[in-house]
């Protein structure tokens, strides 16, 4: 069994990644699972909230989102909101088991004059014991080590999709400057959570491109959010036809054979799964979560529905700080 076990490479090639994701699907499983055992208690599972702090007006053209100001979105912008409220909303999420609170802003770069403003909810959130995660788009490295000393621990950027597929779903960035930001806040000594969206037209070669490029940074993000496509309405994806749900299985399965010491987040899309689908996510590797009905501006399960899902599969809650079992 020991050669079935995943090291920590980052040497991963095209061809090994494809022949993984590719494999009997039951092979595939077992050999996540097994991965998953060498590294995380399979019974735990990591749970986040995440808050909208600045909604809508993105200058942004990302074609999945209801935020983009250039897509034809009629989501109205609106302005960052009060320290204060944030910090309401975190003791509400810690009180409702969250051990991680992610604050999204709907920007392409935050602005200097905003910057106290972040750096005073990363600081109120970290006072109530909580994990802190924020997404701003680009950051450059004054912004990155402000926030650094501000305590934040963890930076969300995802790469969204292959490099091939990129420019397809984005034009107003590029891949490059996608990993141009995670290279900048993994050196800042911030950790890296970084995905993608799936289910948005790409070909299979574009899922296993994306993970491989997460797999073959100098480090393994510390988060991998695995997100299946919302189609919003007034965005080019809007009618987009739907992922077969065993391809997002293998998606999961692959992130976690390649990245093993990694969170892998079952994230948006969750609303449209059965119980049955998660808990094949959660065996294939998944064992992190977002709690609460809404992400950013998409619906997410309720409480009473994740803790009916944790019942019925014994999964509990994963303890703050909790990074693995080796």
């Amino acid at each position: 069994m020991k050669d079935m076990i995943s090291d920590l490479r980052t040497d991963w090639t095209r061809e090994e990644a494809e022949a993984i994701y590719n494999a009997p699907f039951m092979d595939l499983l077992y050999r996540a699972q097994t991965v998953h055992r060498e590294y995380f208690d399979p019974n735990q599972v990591q749970r986040s909230k995440l808050l909208s702090i600045k909604t809508g007006g993105c200058a942004e053209d990302c074609a999945y989102c209801s935020q983009s100001a250039r897509n034809g979105s009629q989501l109205p912008a609106a302005k960052l909101i009060e320290v204060e409220r944030v910090i309401s909303e975190a003791k509400k999420a810690k009180e409702g088991g969250a051990t991680r609170y992610c604050m999204g802003a709907a920007w392409r770069s935050p602005k200097d004059r905003d910057m106290a403003t972040l750096e005073a909810m990363v600081q109120g959130v970290k006072d109530l014991g909580m994990e802190t995660c924020m997404t701003l788009g680009m950051l450059d490295d004054d912004q990155v080590f402000r926030l650094k000393d501000a305590g934040l621990d963890y930076y969300n950027h995802n790469i969204d999709t292959s490099e091939r597929y990129y420019s397809e779903i984005i034009s107003t960035r590029t891949f490059a400057d996608r990993i141009d930001t995670l290279n900048r806040v993994r050196e800042a000594g911030i950790k890296v959570c970084s995905g993608g969206i799936v289910g948005m037209g790409e070909k299979q070669m574009d899922r296993i491109d994306m993970l491989l490029a997460l797999a073959t940074l100098e480090e393994h993000p510390d988060s991998v959010p695995v997100n299946m496509l919302i189609p919003m309405d007034d965005t080019p994806l809007a009618n987009v036809q739907k992922l077969d749900p065993i391809e997002f299985v293998r998606t999961v399965a692959l992130a976690r054979i390649l990245m093993p010491k990694s969170h892998v987040r079952l994230s948006a899309g969750r609303t449209d799964m059965s119980d049955e689908l998660q808990a094949m996510c959660f065996f294939a590797g998944a064992n992190s979560i977002f709690v609460g009905d809404t992400l950013l501006t998409a619906d997410n399960p309720e409480e009473d529905a994740d803790t009916a899902l944790f019942a019925k599969l014994g999964l509990t809650a994963m303890a703050a700080g909790s990074h693995g079992t080796k």
